[in-house]
């Protein structure tokens, strides 16, 4: 079972449990099984649980789109993007790349945004000066995987 089932089914087990107790002195005076007792709280909890995920699954079904934002200063760090952008609307991830070999900061990166504020976020934020630099921001283009180019061969290596 994943993460979440689990805690699903041990939430339900639980709440069975305090449902058998509260139906067992609630209802004292009537001779019930106890084992119709435990089925009865464990409906409720499957009710109550099936209510909980629904909520969270309408959470998680956020579309986003990522974005493309050139031309950045190479002072800019994330948390300064983030900002910028999150005056547009809800970001998920921003990722500035650096140089592999240098660490400093290539002047491009990623933003990652909910797919309504995103067009919002271009039209708003594309050649608009940030940092005394002129923003270049677009939808990315996909990365495209191509086999040629994913494995180097010795002679790749050495040059």
């Amino acid at each position: 079972m994943k993460l979440p089932d689990q805690k699903a089914f041990i939430l339900s087990v639980v709440l069975a449990v305090v449902g058998f107790v509260i139906v067992k002195f609630a209802l004292a005076s009537l001779a019930l099984d106890a084992a119709l007792l435990f089925g009865v709280g464990l409906l409720i909890g499957g009710l109550v649980i099936a209510a909980m995920s629904s909520e969270s699954t309408e959470e998680a079904e956020v579309k986003t789109k990522t974005l493309y934002v050139g031309n950045l200063p190479y002072r800019a760090n994330e948390g300064v993007v983030r900002a910028l952008f999150e005056e547009q609307g809800k970001v998920f991830n921003v990722r500035l790349l650096k140089d592999k070999n240098t660490g400093k900061r290539r002047g491009f990166g990623f933003v990652e945004m909910a797919q309504a504020d995103a067009d919002n976020a271009i039209a708003k934020l594309n050649d608009s000066e940030f940092q005394q630099r002129t923003l270049k921001v677009r939808e990315a283009k996909q990365k495209q995987e191509d086999d040629s180019n994913s494995f180097r061969t010795e002679s790749d290596q050495s040059v």
